[in-house]
C-alpha cells in the first residue's frame, strides 16, 4: 500500500512538471514578438499604434496559455491527494 501511494504522489509530481512544459517557451516567444514589434515600428513609425495594439494582444493570449499551464500544475500538486 505505501509504495502506491509513493508511486501517485511521483506521478502527480512528474504530471505538474510536464503541466509546466506549456509555460517554458512563453518568455521566449514573448521576447522574441518584442523584438519583432521593436523592429517593425523601427520601420514605419506611423504605426506604431497599431503594432503596439497587436503586441499586446498577442502577448496576452500567449501568457494566458502559460497561466492554464500554471493553474494545471497547482490543480495537480494540492487538489488531487493520493490516498
Amino acid at each position: 500500500m505505501a509504495d502506491s501511494v509513493a508511486i501517485g504522489k511521483g506521478l502527480v509530481g512528474i504530471g505538474a512538471g510536464l503541466a509546466m512544459i506549456g509555460a517554458s517557451g512563453v518568455g521566449a516567444g514573448q521576447g522574441v514578438a518584442a523584438g519583432r514589434a521593436a523592429e517593425a515600428v523601427g520601420r514605419n513609425p506611423e504605426a506604431e499604434s497599431k503594432i503596439l495594439k497587436m503586441l499586446i494582444i498577442g502577448m496576452g493570449i500567449a501568457e494566458s496559455a502559460a497561466i492554464y499551464a500554471l493553474i494545471v500544475s497547482i490543480l495537480l500538486l494540492f487538489v488531487f491527494k493520493v490516498q
